[in-house]
């Protein structure tokens, strides 16, 4: 009797064991893929007049018509996590578009949202954006000056469903969930604004497809 018992008690320990050596099931949509391949600016699309090439493994854009200016993916995402480093070196706004859409042959948002960036401190970098509605959401106060300008800052912005997150170098600047959103699937674009000389470079650039789960 008392082997059986010590053979149960066995199975019981062992079947937790079992459990962590068994691989895990794969989740979808789970990785981080690179959307710049610090060569070219294929799987990116041009939208407006301004500059955008690749110096030195990095995207470099700079207002030169002082018009709209966007980069946009070729895809559409819904749900994703996206991180990347940006760097403002002249005056100007910027920022980078979620669930965006263009009317069609021209630079004009239809739909989409602004994670903003802006090199003056205390002008809402991290914040949200609403294309047409004006600001949405700022970012915390006490993170305003996380910015640092002249120099790489790193962004994390998590999209899942209406919810956002947005972290700068490393810090929250933005927990939001917006009520009733007009687009929920869309392009993600890097943005020069209008009416400024604003020279931005962006790299690093990595995506996290949530869509698939």
């Amino acid at each position: 009797m008392r082997t059986l018992a010590s053979l149960a008690l066995l199975s019981l320990i062992s079947l937790p064991l079992a459990a962590q050596n068994r691989p895990r099931p794969r989740i979808l949509g789970a990785e981080w893929v690179s959307l710049f391949n610090g060569k070219d600016l294929s799987g990116w699309t041009e939208i407006g007049h301004e500059k955008w090439v690749v110096e030195d493994g990095v995207i470099y854009g700079e207002g030169v018509t002082k018009e709209y200016g966007y980069l946009a993916t070729a895809k559409t995402y819904r749900d994703f996590h996206l991180r990347l480093s940006f760097k403002c070196e002249a005056d100007g706004n910027s920022g980078v578009y979620i669930h965006t859409s263009f009317k069609p042959g021209t630079a004009d948002v239809a739909t989409g949202r602004q994670i903003e960036i802006d090199r003056t401190l205390n002008h809402h970098t991290g914040g949200l954006y609403g294309d047409g509605k004006g600001w949405v959401a700022w970012p915390r106060p006490e993170t305003e000056t996380l910015l640092r300008p002249n120099d790489w800052n790193d962004m994390l912005i998590q999209v899942e469903g209406n919810h956002y997150v947005v972290h700068l170098n490393g810090m929250l600047v933005l927990d939001f969930t917006y009520p009733s959103p007009e687009a929920e699937e869309g392009v993600i674009a890097l943005q020069l604004h209008s009416g400024g000389q604003g020279r931005m470079r962006f790299k690093d650039i990595f995506l996290r497809d949530l869509s698939a789960r």
